[in-house]
């Protein structure tokens, strides 16, 4: 055997035995049985405004959704006024052209009651302000099943109950629609009294500019016990952590604090647009072939079986609502656990290193203020 032979015999041998060792897991998905029906997609074709156009939209909230879907359907000609406790928020909605309310005041005017603050506390909000105001015919809407899923707020038998969620944030929400285009969108049905709930969800979506993108039908459990894995496995606590853990194990191996950052956390977001883009498969396109080789050998031993044993945890937990009752309790005696973990991370090192980096590139100036 010639010597180049025997070099190339070698190296196979060797990737073999890290083959062995990188892929230890087995798939929980096997590719015969890894698609579930599609779900229905709506587009502006299929959203007739008639459905909503003589309805007064009560949004309850000013923060992020509130704001961007409240101009976008004041934009889209609809009715909207806002419930309110007074506040920052007040002056600013009303600045911004709306009639501006308390909460209770909103909900009986409302026939469209839209609640958009925080998850923990629209159930309070609900019995105290809101509740009174529905009456028969009037349509109760979220954008987060949360509290309709598990419990925390149980609506009438005579109201229309649906959702429609924006896939992102409403400054996203907001910021597209002035640009001619639109954050695909959820939509899912809990009470349909009416008889016209779907038709009205749909005008609501095509109002906010949901339409021009897509819109997906599902279930409030579907979006409530996805939404919040996704946050918890994956978007949030899985990314930040394999970030922290990364920008940990180098400066724990003596590379400078700034060269771990920009390695774990900076370019985050190129790989991350590639991904959003054009899947896994635009992004290998665009890497260079070393970083995909390590890519797929390297990252199943990041994100093995234990990792998946942790997932089915978290979904488990999700599904049997443990979850929903730890942060309610959480909230309950003041959200103890919630601030500590919060001010430990934000005086983690990698924060602190950030923010001296970033201050050296214009792109991100006043953005740490």
């Amino acid at each position: 055997m010639k010597k180049d032979e025997a070099d190339s015999v070698q190296w196979l041998e060797f990737i073999g035995k890290i083959g062995k060792k990188d892929i230890t897991y087995t798939p929980m998905i096997e590719k015969e049985n890894r698609r579930t029906p599609m779900l229905e997609k709506y587009y502006d074709k299929d959203a007739d405004m008639s459905a909503i156009s003589s309805k007064t939209i009560a949004v309850i909230g000013y923060g992020s959704q509130g704001r961007g879907q409240a101009l976008n359907l004041k934009d889209s000609g609809l009715k909207v006024i806002i419930g309110l406790r007074p506040g920052k928020s007040w002056d600013l909605a009303k600045s911004e052209g709306f009639e501006v309310m308390e909460v209770a005041d909103a909900a009986k005017k409302g026939d469209v009651i839209q609640v958009l603050i925080p998850d923990e506390h629209q159930g309070a909000v609900y019995r105290e302000q809101i509740a009174k105001g529905l009456s028969k015919g009037k349509t109760l809407m979220f954008s987060h099943g949360f509290n309709i899923h598990f419990g925390q707020i149980v609506p009438p038998s005579d109201v229309d109950v649906v959702m429609v969620a924006p896939k992102g944030p409403g400054h996203m929400v907001r910021r597209t629609y002035t640009e001619g285009k639109g954050v695909p969108a959820l939509i899912a049905i809990h009470q349909d009294v009416s008889g016209k709930a779907k038709k009205l969800a749909l005008a609501y979506a095509k109002g906010i500019g949901a339409t021009r993108a897509v819109v997906f039908e599902t279930s409030f459990r579907e979006e409530t016990e996805t939404d919040l894995f996704g946050e918890q496995a994956v978007l949030c606590g899985g990314m930040t952590s394999l970030i922290r853990a990364g920008f940990e194990t180098l400066v724990e191996a003596g590379y400078a604090p700034e060269m771990a950052y920009l390695e774990v956390l900076h370019e985050t977001k190129l790989i991350v647009d590639l991904i959003y883009e054009g899947g896994f498969t635009k992004m290998r396109k665009y890497i260079s072939n070393t970083a995909q080789y390590g890519d797929l050998t390297r990252g199943p031993r990041v994100i093995g079986q234990e990792s998946y044993l942790a997932m089915q945890e978290i979904l488990e937990e999700i599904q049997s609502g443990t979850f929903a009752k730890e942060w309610m309790l959480e909230n309950m005696v003041n959200r103890p656990m919630f601030t500590a973990l919060t001010r430990d991370d934000e005086e983690h090192l990698i924060e602190e290193v950030g923010k001296e980096i970033r201050a050296t590139m214009p792109q991100f100036k006043d953005l740490d203020k």
